[in-house]
């Protein structure tokens, strides 16, 4: 699998980034089979968050085997100092790990959020508490939402963020004022050596009203090959891009490994994902 510099961390992450969202509701054989899975196929980043569910304590039971070869990263979606640093503490009683290389502020995707993170007495000052104390190596921010690309813009003003995970797919990039606010985040991510990933590569909607919910993200994803592999490599083709994490359920990995292997030519993937009437923004109706 290809690695990119994960900015000035200057780790040499796969493109695949492991979404350990699609373990919060699994038994462990499953999460096991999945992580063996993502190894196989390559990937040494994992992403988990203290709000997935049993996510970490289905990834604990591996750390002793692998935590010396893969980049682990979790978030805190709390909002106080306080109640950031007992969920980074609990985070690593989960995970079974001393330590942890990135720590993200979760769900950063508004400005009213970014006020409550970084004030005095935010999470934030829980973050560098953490970091400083050497229990995480690095500090990041993470978001949803169409505000998401000019609110980690304005959070990279305020503390400079080691990583920035942000929404990108092509749908998205069709939007002009989009467009124009990521653009604007990448020129910064490139001047400070950002590490930029990027979220809901697969996404093809919101879930309709009444429709079955057929897989555990909480948007409507592609789940068929061709569309897979266009979307991957749509978003690959960006090279500020430093990974993208999979998808929210174990039952996609196998596509996504593949599509990475089996990229086309962006103009062929805009292509073929153009042909569906239906592809759409995920943050029109949000469930949070």
């Amino acid at each position: 699998m290809e690695k990119r510099r994960l900015g000035r961390l200057e780790h040499q992450s796969s493109v695949l980034i492991y979404g350990a969202a699609a373990l919060g509701g699994v038994s462990q054989d499953v999460a096991d089979r999945s992580i063996q899975q993502a190894l196989d196929g390559g990937i040494n980043h994992f992403d988990v968050a203290a709000d997935y569910g049993d996510a970490e304590l289905r990834l604990g039971p591996w750390m002793a085997e692998i935590r010396d070869r893969i980049f682990l990263a979790t978030k805190t979606g709390r909002r106080e100092h306080e109640s950031a640093w007992g969920e980074i503490n609990r985070s690593l009683e989960r995970l079974q790990a001393d330590r942890i290389d990135l720590l993200q502020l979760h769900a950063i995707g508004d400005p009213d959020e970014l006020d409550l993170a970084t004030r005095p007495g935010g999470a934030l000052e829980a973050a560098v508490r953490a970091q400083e104390a050497g229990l995480v190596g690095a500090v990041g921010i993470t978001g949803h939402g169409h505000e998401a690309p000019a609110t980690h813009l304005e959070a990279l003003r305020r503390y400079p963020f080691a990583t920035v995970l942000t929404p990108l797919n092509p749908v998205l990039w069709r939007d002009e004022s989009y467009r124009a606010d990521y653009e604007a985040l990448v020129a910064e991510v490139r001047r400070q050596d950002v590490g930029l990933m990027t979220i809901k590569t697969v996404s093809r909607r919101n879930w309709p009203d009444g429709a079955d919910h057929s897989y555990s993200t909480w948007y409507e994803p592609y789940d068929a090959q061709d569309r897979i592999t266009a979307a991957v490599s749509w978003v690959l083709s960006h090279d500020e891009v430093t990974g993208i994490p999979t998808a929210g359920d174990v039952r996609l990995l196998g596509m996504l490994l593949k599509a990475e292997q089996d990229r086309i030519p962006p103009a062929e993937a805009e292509q073929r994902l153009s042909s569906d009437d239906l592809y759409a923004s995920p943050f029109l109706a949000m469930p949070f």
